[in-house]
């Protein structure tokens, strides 16, 4: 019986090429050791932040917020987080954009940071809500005139018919944002994710990662610390 030989693999598209050739976590990586880590993410989130800070991380406030579409389908943008308290994770949109209808349908969200410099990502799951209007005013005008600015352009998400008609709104919404640093911008709304769940990263070059999870206990032992710590295989 005569065998066919299979044919030689394809040669490797120049993208591919590529895409093959870049390095991951070409850097020195921090240890963890998770049976160190404090009783709540809350916390450990607070620490790996401020290092990712001084590690040189640059923007280690934007993450990945993957929310659900109105057909039951996946969406994900980045954003900007604006908090992580005792409440939960803060972040802000129009209430009218296209993530601000679909959390108002489904009001559940996931938080994903990626911070390289140190071979690290969380992620975070939870119940999303939103902060009363003036608190989210507040949070708004804390922020840059440029903040503001954007906020009272509004509009997000919309069809935008020229680049003309863009510009045109941002230049007045400029000029009003210097003109009157207080003024409203009704649908901007501050959100904010209550976590259920939330997984440390520390990425490892042997690739022997290291994941901890928290995951909330719906029948706490001790009240004090409501959280399931809980390892997982890379």
């Amino acid at each position: 019986m005569t065998t066919t030989p299979a044919p030689p693999p394809p040669e490797p598209s120049e993208f591919q090429k590529l895409l093959r050739s870049q390095r991951v976590w070409d850097v020195e990586l921090p240890d963890f050791d998770p049976a160190a880590a404090p009783a709540a993410p809350l916390p450990l989130f607070h620490a790996w932040f401020a290092e990712a800070v001084a590690a040189g991380q640059p923007e280690p406030h934007t993450m990945g917020l993957a929310t659900v579409t109105e057909d039951g389908g996946p969406d994900v943008r980045t954003v900007m987080l604006h908090d992580a308290d005792d409440h939960g994770w803060h972040f802000a949109s129009h209430a009218t954009s296209a993530k601000g209808r679909q959390l108002a349908a489904r009001p559940e969200a996931a938080l994903h940071f990626y911070w390289p410099a140190q071979g690290r990502q969380i992620r975070i799951r939870g119940r999303v809500t939103t902060a009363p209007h003036a608190e989210s005013l507040a949070d708004l005008h804390a922020r840059s005139t440029g903040a503001l600015a954007a906020a009272l352009v509004g509009r997000q998400s919309e069809v935008l018919s020229a680049q003309a008609e863009l510009d045109g709104a941002s230049t007045a919404a400029w000029d009003r944002a210097h003109a009157d640093p207080d003024a409203d911008a009704p649908t901007w709304t501050l959100y904010v994710l209550d976590p259920v769940e939330a997984e440390f990263f520390q990425g490892d070059t042997r690739r022997r990662h290291v994941r901890l999870r928290y995951r909330r206990s719906e029948e706490p032992a001790d009240a004090t610390t409501p959280w399931i710590r809980e390892l997982l295989w890379p």
